[in-house]
């Protein structure tokens, strides 16, 4: 398998609404994602290698990560039916993510 590298589209924009949610059953960590983004990209280390080493001396061999990124949708102002990513000069841009953690027992 190539792993992921895709785009979703949240189906609010502009209030903060929760966009993914991931938990890890064996350690009971969980990661919500809240924003007010109208997308996600989802990757999950596709471009790792053994050769990178990470945390504690630890091996990164392919996709032993995963990326949640809130955004624009990718390639937007080249697609006019899709919300416009441009600002212009002197506008305010205003965005808000939340990654709240939490772990079970």
């Amino acid at each position: 398998m190539n792993g992921y590298d895709h785009n979703y589209e949240l189906p609010t924009v502009g209030s903060l609404e929760k966009a993914a949610r991931l938990h890890h059953a064996a350690s009971g960590r969980t990661i919500a994602i809240y924003t007010t983004e109208p997308a996600i990209q989802l990757f999950t280390g596709n471009t790792l290698h053994e050769s990178i080493i990470g945390n504690g001396g630890i091996a990164m061999p392919i996709h032993a990560g995963v990326a949640l990124e809130t955004q624009q949708f990718p390639d937007a102002p080249n697609n006019s039916n899709f919300p416009s990513a441009i600002i212009r000069p002197g506008a305010a841009y205003v965005s808000r993510t939340e990654y709240r953690f939490a772990v079970d027992g």
